[in-house]
């Protein structure tokens, strides 16, 4: 079973498709449930799995308890675990809206960690399981303009490795993704061609290959820019 924070669009929706295609029953959340109905109508005509959806608000840890609760009441082993939930909101440290440090913690780093602890401990005893980090370039860049959202993102990054460092002896590989731009909802009102994004398809792709290799590899992380560079 794959599990998929923010699943109804761009890098979620993408990794959903390709794992379904190849057999995958799907376990995803986002804030809306008009989103997700479709989202779980299209896919399961499509590819002939079940889609179990959830809408919650995955800043709280409460609807993050509760959608790691309605996951293990399935009753079925999660394979892959994505914490793809996430938010951007540009500023820079100095003079950003106040609260906006919390807000994207919250969101980006928070969801994270308790949905991984809730999740984690029937990966290790059945020694199976693979975690991915959806990260960012800015996890490992400055930006200017990125403010709070490069804490959080460096935040998220440091937490994968510590988590990869934890689950080796217990067999559960953990991988972190750093995605440069990515046309998705994020960038929304941007006068840019399409061709200077990656696709998000292209991410969900690189995540199912990071996956497909033997029990005794595991692709620790995973930097994924524009042919063109950053924007």
């Amino acid at each position: 079973m794959l599990v998929v924070t923010g699943g109804t669009k761009g890098i979620g929706r993408a990794i959903i498709e390709i794992f379904a295609k190849e057999g995958f029953d799907v376990v995803t959340c986002a804030r809306k449930e008009k989103e997700l109905i479709a989202l779980k109508s299209e896919v399961e005509a499509r590819y002939k799995v079940t889609v179990h959806t959830m809408a919650v608000d995955m800043s709280h840890k409460e609807g993050v308890m509760k959608f790691a609760d309605f996951t293990k009441s399935l009753q079925k082993p999660v394979k892959v675990l994505v914490n793809n939930t996430g938010i951007f909101i540009p500023g820079q440290i100095h003079s950003e809206e106040e609260g906006m440090l919390e807000k994207m913690m919250e969101t980006n780093v928070y969801s994270a960690y308790y949905l991984s602890r809730a999740l984690i401990g029937n990966m290790m005893e059945l020694r199976d399981g693979h975690i991915f980090n959806i990260c960012s370039t800015a996890s490992i860049t400055a930006y200017t303009n990125g403010g709070s959202y490069c804490i959080t993102k460096f935040a998220m990054y440091g937490m994968t490795k510590v988590l990869r460092a934890e689950m080796r002896e217990h067999n559960v590989r953990v991988t972190a993704i750093l995605p440069g731009a990515t046309l998705t909802a994020s960038w929304d009102g941007v006068e840019l061609p399409p061709e200077r994004f990656m696709k998000a398809e292209d991410v969900g792709a690189t995540i199912w290959a990071a996956y497909s290799l033997s029990k005794q590899a595991v692709v620790e992380e995973i930097v994924l820019r524009p042919m063109l560079g950053d924007i």
